[in-house]
């Protein structure tokens, strides 16, 4: 069972264990994520690196994503850990608090206090516990609490329709975002954006330390809704980030937006994965409830690239169950839904590179004749990328000999990516007999079979650019 949907799954003292990660790649993981918010330089490294090294030995391509912390928009510290909210109640926020108790606590985000004035709704711990600004005099934030329950240390602070002016870069994004071209991530997940300058300052950091990963954008503010096209413009990819996403915007909104970012990531050729609460329930029971197992298969159905695990494979009790459901259900997912690609056609813009023009050839041939398989040699994946913004039901491998290419691929919807042996050399003709025989060699097609082949055929010889698609006929030359 292989799914067109990727899965990316974040790793964690449940996780940690080779055997167990192992596991988790063989189930269908494709992308793990490193969480920058737990854990050293030398913990994410050491993970990464164990990572490559189990995807070598199993001969799959799997991504490292680093996931940036954000800014710590949260409540400090109490002297018991925590405390009760009644209803009601009078509660104060401080800035300049050490030590919360009863009445008060501190803040990790010291601005606070100029960024909401009286009326405002505050929501703690995901929503969890909501009050409602009295005043603001100095450092302190007088409050009254709407929606009490326990708050416990540092939970975070959600301003009710945004309006926070924490930076998304904080110094120690800026840190980790060196650790994560050290290690070198293939995608780096950028939190709390709120306009395309954010990613553009991102990706200046990221290129100055010598990374080379694509950037993702974490769409969890109620400003990057109103600037979402500039910032996916700016970016590599988005992240439906539904948790804070939901908690500034509300959650009954979150569906509808959901599909509305899916949609633009796919029509500006972006890619898209959407997160938070997936298989929620498996932190603790085996199996997902049925909402979820709906959530997931609608997000797949919307057309994501990839559905990612959290706490569920990074400190749950099953891991390896979440996996294998979450690959279950994307499996289903796709088996259920419809190939319309003339009607996702009709809405294709002119394209504005010859290689998107050659891509696009590609997947209606394949749509029209009895393909068995699309095959890509690419060398920077921008092929790759093309064809999996559209679902003809035929497999896409895409064959490359750069390593980066390889790992990044990884996170592409429906594309199957194959490291090229460097012995092939560079001619363009001598890869795709390459290609050929590998997948005979797979059982992937037997002689007489169709591909639909996408390929730069240059005067020098050696590609730099899909400029070229041709119908192979494997075993029989080309026609």
């Amino acid at each position: 069972m292989q799914c067109g949907t990727k899965i990316v799954a974040t790793l964690g003292p449940a996780s940690n264990d080779p055997a167990v990660l192992e596991s988790l790649i063989v189930a269908g993981v494709n992308t793990v994520r490193l969480n920058f918010s737990h854990g050293t330089a030398q913990d994410h490294t050491d993970r990464a690196a164990m990572v490559r090294s189990i995807a070598a030995k199993l001969g799959k391509s799997v991504a490292v994503l680093a996931d940036l912390q954000g800014p710590k928009i949260r409540v400090g510290k109490f002297e018991k850990n925590k405390i009760e909210l009644k209803k009601g109640a009078k509660f104060i926020l401080d800035a300049e608090c050490e030590l919360g108790n009863q009445d008060t606590v501190g803040l990790d985000y010291k601005e606070l206090p100029n960024d909401v004035e009286a009326g405002v709704e505050l929501l703690l711990d995901d929503g969890k516990i909501q009050l409602i600004v009295d005043s603001v005099v100095g450092a302190k934030v007088f409050t009254t609490v709407t929606v009490g329950g326990l708050l416990s240390n540092n939970k975070g602070i959600n301003r009710k329709g945004g309006g926070l002016t924490a930076p998304a870069l904080t110094a120690k994004d800026m840190e980790d975002i060196k650790t994560a071209a050290a290690l070198q991530a293939d995608y780096i997940a950028v939190s709390f954006p709120k306009s395309a300058a954010d990613m553009y300052m991102a990706r200046t950091l990221l290129r100055a330390a010598g990374g080379h990963g694509g950037l993702i954008a974490k769409i969890e503010r109620t400003e990057a809704i109103a600037n979402l096209e500039e910032i996916l413009a700016a970016s590599d990819g988005i992240m439906v980030a539904r948790g804070d996403l939901a908690v500034e915007v509300g959650d009954a909104t979150v569906p509808a937006l959901q599909k509305r970012m899916i949609k633009m990531a796919r029509k500006m050729h972006k890619l898209s994965i959407t997160a938070t609460q997936m298989m929620e329930s498996m932190i603790e029971s085996p199996v997902p409830t049925r909402a979820e197992v709906s959530d997931c298969a609608n997000a797949v159905l919307d057309g994501t690239d990839a559905v990612m695990l959290s706490a569920e494979s990074a400190a749950g009790k099953y891991p390896l169950e979440a996996v294998q459901a979450m690959a279950r259900t994307c499996f289903e997912a796709e088996r259920s839904g419809e190939c319309k690609v003339e009607a996702e056609f009709d809405n294709v813009s002119d394209f504005s590179r010859i290689d998107e023009a050659v891509a696009m050839s590609a997947l209606y041939a394949a749509s029209k004749l009895p393909i068995k398989a699309i095959v890509c040699i690419s060398h920077s994946g921008a092929s790759a990328l093309w064809l999996s913004r559209y679902n003809t039901g035929v497999p896409i491998y895409v064959f490359t000999q750069e390593l980066n290419t390889y790992r990044k691929l990884a996170l592409f919807r429906h594309v199957r990516p194959i490291m090229m042996d460097a012995k092939v050399g560079a001619d363009r003709e001598e890869q795709l007999a390459y290609a050929q025989l590998e997948l005979l060699r797979a059982g992937v097609v037997i002689p007489g079979d169709k591909l639909v082949v996408t390929l730069g055929v240059h005067k020098s010889g050696v590609g730099s650019g899909a400029n070229t698609m041709r119908i192979v006929q494997v075993g029989s030359g080309t026609r």
